[in-house]
């Protein structure tokens, strides 16, 4: 790797932030102008000529004041090239000219895992990819995922309870908070794991972020499971992304009379690799991981999958039911048409038994749901 003069490093990351230019045009200007620097001073040049979209040239100025933001934030900014660069990253063909990390960046040298599915997951869909993402943590495995709502945000509490910990990588500034409702466990995962994102400080996430976020999880991966996706879904970019940089794609079967299941079951009919437990994934990676812990005793299995929500059909569609929707609507939209314990919708919707038994019932008048045996409900289907 190598060690850059602090002026190359600021010209490279100015180069990096100017409007128009990617990954593959910022690593053609430096094989072009041989440094940062001469590529930076020979932009405006390019620009007035047509040769390059733009019309505004970052200055190292900018690159230092984004530097010293990132130290305030605790957090560390590399250019591609530098030690500790992320390898897996940078065997990519068109690697990030910068990444900006906040935790510890040594995990991604050893086995790691996405787990990644639905925003609008059921709510056996979160326990399923919980249990799992704390069972794959406990064997040594790092757990990466999107920090999306659904199936990401209960990846990541999972697996911050295990040894292996979490990486979320996120398409928007590494200082935006994307959900709102995730600010505190992004900041459980800086503590406890690594953030990292390609995207400048301050920047929100746009659609157009969500495809290269999703292949940044594919590379950091040694293997990609998704717990559920929709039939169109960003899960199954990932799952695609993967494959095609020669990754392991697993995925949870689920039943077809839920659309939360639909893309999760094509990617079984592709070839992808079946998974119902952590185990089984640990069982697929063994002798391409090197050696894995065994499970803690008492967590070697996971539930039956019994998979999960609908995921949105872009990445910048209305996310599923927030926090602060009524109960009623919150209920809804965790149950799908596999029976669920009561008790664990009152975890998940952190309201009090009385409150979820009252919307129960509502749901139950309005033909919305069906009880069953051992105070367990079903979203109505048909």
């Amino acid at each position: 790797m190598a060690q850059f003069p602090p002026e190359e490093k600021l010209a490279r990351m100015a180069l990096a932030r100017c409007p128009g230019i990617g990954p593959v045009l910022h690593a053609r200007l430096l094989r072009r102008f041989g440094d940062g620097r001469a590529a930076l001073r020979a932009l405006p040049g390019l620009m007035a000529r047509g040769r390059i979209r733009g019309d505004r040239v970052a200055s190292p100025e900018e690159a230092a004041r984004e530097l010293a933001r990132a130290e305030r934030l605790g957090a560390r900014l590399l250019v591609l090239g530098e030690a500790d660069y992320p390898a897996r990253l940078a065997h990519l063909s068109d690697p990030p000219p910068v990444v900006a990390l906040r935790g510890d960046t040594s995990p991604l040298e050893g086995p790691a895992v996405a787990v990644v599915g639905a925003r609008n997951a059921s709510a056996n869909g979160r326990a399923f990819a919980r249990r799992m993402a704390l069972e794959l943590a406990d064997a040594g495995i790092l757990v990466i995922s999107g920090l999306a709502r659904g199936i990401d945000t209960a990846a990541h509490e999972g697996a911050l309870e295990g040894a292996g910990g979490t990486a979320g990588i996120l398409a928007c500034g590494l200082d935006v908070a994307y959900p709102p409702e995730n600010a505190a466990l992004m900041e459980a995962i800086a503590a406890n794991g690594l953030l990292l994102s390609e995207r400048p400080f301050g920047e929100p996430p746009r659609a157009t972020h969500f495809p290269r976020r999703n292949r940044l999880i594919a590379a950091l991966s040694l293997a990609v499971v998704v717990v559920e996706a929709a039939e169109r879904s960003g899960s199954l970019m990932t799952a695609r992304l993967a494959a095609e940089l020669g990754r392991e794609v697993m995925a949870v079967p689920g039943t077809p009379l839920d659309p939360r299941h639909r893309g999760t079951n094509r990617l079984l009919r592709e070839g992808a690799a079946l998974v119902q437990s952590a185990v089984e994934v640990l069982e697929l990676l063994d002798g391409m991981a090197g050696t894995l812990r065994v499970p803690t005793a008492g967590r070697t299995t996971v539930p039956e999958p019994t998979v999960i929500g609908t995921e949105e059909r872009r990445e910048t569609a209305p996310p599923n039911v927030a926090a602060e929707a009524p109960l009623r609507e919150r209920l809804e939209s965790r149950l799908a048409p596999e029976p669920l314990a009561v008790d664990e919708l009152v975890r998940q919707c952190q309201a009090s038994a009385a409150d979820v038994q009252e919307a129960l019932l509502e749901l139950e008048l309005a033909g919305r749901i069906t009880w069953h045996p051992g105070n367990r409900v079903s979203r109505t289907t048909g």
